[in-house]
């Protein structure tokens, strides 16, 4: 009797938890509205692009969805020419997707993979005719593999020559890529960098091995395969999808001001494509479907299946690279979001797809609020129509008692080690501090211990995690979602607080020479000889280092957009000052021992007093050499 009526007990509670799970999932698909319902998509996304477009100055914008197979949304927002009003069409009008091109790179090189002529695992040197690839680190080539991935170990770089608007300064890609070669600052397979300049190469490469320009390659391999018109990766674009190309716009109060055309060719395989919104639904299609559109195909199943499941990864619990392709965080667990997206100085661009939904977005937004619209719709796009479930976590107790080994500065390996814009990489850290309710902030975000050393955002799904040595001595993190951006702990001197500290002390102090030489002008007409000359090497490192400030600040004042561009003349004229700063602090160095020597100054504070002129002399001229200010290596 009892067991019967146990058994019932236990029948009737299996089929509560089982009800219960539908109900559970009933109920997240009903929070979820429905993707495939083109006025409930449409109603969404009216709703936050209208208003950050019209918020943060977005001339034109374009919105693609599609699902099955099918395009149940699409839609242009703004106007491709403000002036004639001419609205963005997302059939036909064009707009720069920036770094999503590089996939069109990457399915050029698995096409010549297919067809015998690549192979992922061998030197690329070999592939190249006119220039070779720096032996650094004798018996580790860099291969294709390590290009897909972006673990070639190569610096990152691109002020003055990555992007320029111009198009008298296009040269022939092989040209560019040997006079711009950077510098392998890791061993290949250790590190994730982004690198244009590598994908560059391996649009080159197959460029080599196919006999075919690649612009031509891509379009005669993919974009007529795929009935891609509205596509190109020819800058200038052809006078005949010129007219339906997105202008680009800066703004000033109260009006769009046109700008030129980007130009990306001297690295065009990394991104200067140019695409319609159906047309990257076209190649999405091909993607979703085992690399074919109809009877179209661009690549083999086999090949793309390699491409998702070949890849690299620093810490298998967070979101890594495929080959060439971004894992993203979007979406619950099993959507499997993939892609890339892509940034011009002008357009901000998502592609996102998912196998398992049989699922495209495409979005791209131009101006100068081009980035915020872009951060406002994406994630927010992923979160409403496939939403994560985000549990509520409690900070373990005894966090408190290691948080101090996450504490620090990381900076990100896709940064520059060699050139002058490599002082970004003091500016840029991502800073990690411990709080008092046993969490961390990382950036901006507050993040909490869910494993060893492996953290979620408090009221997010997104995951950091922490690497470590032998030792258990924390040396960098990764994101999860973004698994071309590794960070490696700083040292102190990486740091920004560190660089204002001895930039502001070193200007405080060469401040003190010029107040001191005005209201002691006399006394300064009246000395003689050595001390005369000590005092001129105060005033030699003062206006040395205070020039190369103003000028370099002149330089810089254009801002990020103009920087890319081209170097301007008044920044590379500050840096001539670096060079006589540093020796005109080994003069006063020199000076101060005489100064001492010979008991120069009314007194004991006074020589102290110039040797702390020393200190900030000497402190920086090492600031100039550790950033590499020290002469003018740029690219131009």
């Amino acid at each position: 009797m009892s067991r019967v009526r146990s058994g019932v007990t236990g029948h009737l509670a299996r089929l509560m938890v089982a009800f219960a799970m539908v109900l559970s999932v009933c109920a997240q698909a009903a929070a979820a509205p429905d993707v495939t319902n083109p006025a409930v998509v449409e109603a969404f996304v009216d709703g936050v692009v209208k208003t950050n477009m019209q918020q943060h100055h977005s001339p034109s914008g374009v919105v693609a969805v599609m699902k099955g197979g099918e395009i149940i949304f699409s839609k242009g927002y703004g106007f491709i020419d403000v002036e004639k009003r001419t609205p963005v069409d997302p059939a036909t009008s064009l707009f720069r997707p920036g770094s999503i091109s590089k996939l069109f790179t990457w399915v050029s090189v698995m096409q010549q993979v297919e067809r015998g002529k690549l192979d992922l695992d061998v030197d690329v040197n070999q592939y190249l005719k006119t220039f070779q690839i720096e032996d650094t680190w004798p018996g580790q080539p860099v291969t294709l593999r390590h290009i897909l991935t972006h673990t070639g170990g190569f610096e990152d770089g691109g002020l003055g020559y990555l992007i320029i608007d111009n198009p008298d300064r296009i040269i022939p890609l092989a040209e560019s890529l040997a006079k711009s070669q950077p510098v392998r600052v890791n061993p290949p397979g250790e590190h994730t960098a982004y690198s244009n300049w590598a994908t560059a190469l391996a649009g080159l490469i197959v460029a080599n091995v196919s006999g075919v320009p690649f612009n031509d390659y891509v379009q005669q391999n993919i974009f007529d395969v795929l009935g891609m018109k509205y596509a190109s990766f020819v800058e200038p674009l052809p006078p005949e999808l010129d007219v339906h190309m997105a202008k680009a716009y800066g703004y000033k109060p109260d009006q769009y001001t046109e700008i030129n055309y980007e130009i990306i060719s001297n690295f065009g395989p990394a991104g200067a494509m140019a695409a319609s919104a159906h047309d990257m639904t076209r190649f999405a299609r091909a993607l979703l479907n085992g690399g074919a559109d109809g009877d179209n195909r661009i690549l083999k199943a086999e090949t793309l299946q390699q491409i998702l499941d070949e890849g690299f990864v620093h810490d298998e619990r967070v979101r890594g690279m495929a080959l060439g392709f971004l894992e993203r965080r979007f979406g619950p667990d099993g959507f499997d979001n993939f892609g890339h997206d892509g940034g011009t100085t002008v357009f901000l661009s998502h592609f996102g797809l998912s196998l398992q939904e049989d699922f495209m977005l495409f979005s791209s937004f131009s101006g100068p609020g081009g980035g915020m619209v872009h951060g406002a719709f994406v994630k927010a796009f992923y979160d409403e129509f496939f939403p994560r479930e985000i549990t509520v976590i409690t900070p373990p107790a005894d966090f408190a008692e290691r948080a101090g080994r996450y504490a620090g500065t990381f900076n990100s390996w896709r940064s520059n080690f060699s050139k002058i814009e490599s002082l970004m990489r003091a500016l840029s850290g991502l800073k990690v501090t411990p709080l008092p309710d046993n969490t961390l902030m990382i950036g901006p975000k507050r993040y909490v211990e869910v494993d060893n050393n492996l953290f979620r955002q408090v009221d997010g799904y997104e995951r950091v995690a922490f690497q470590q040595d032998a030792d258990g001595k924390i040396t960098g993190l990764v994101i999860d979602g973004m698994g071309v951006m590794q960070y490696y702990r700083a040292p102190f001197y990486e740091t920004a607080a560190f660089t204002g500290i001895l930039v502001g002390f070193s200007l405080l102090v060469f401040l003190g020479v010029f107040l001191r030489l005005g209201y002691q002008w006399a006394a300064y007409r009246a000395l003689q000889g050595a001390e005369k000359m000590a005092f001129r090497a105060s005033i030699a490192v003062a206006a040395s280092n205070t020039l190369f400030l103003v000028f370099a600040g002149v330089g810089v004042s254009g801002g990020m957009t103009a920087l890319m561009y081209e170097i301007p003349a008044v920044l590379k004229f500050s840096l001539i000052f670096p060079v006589l700063a540093t020796l005109a602090a080994l003069w006063h160095g020199v000076m101060s021992v005489t100064y001492w020597r010979e008991g120069f100054g009314a007194s004991v504070w006074a020589r102290v007093r110039y040797s702390l002129v020393s200190l900030a002399a000497l402190a920086m001229a090492w600031f100039y050499i550790y950033w590499n200010l020290l002469g003018f290596n740029y690219f131009s």
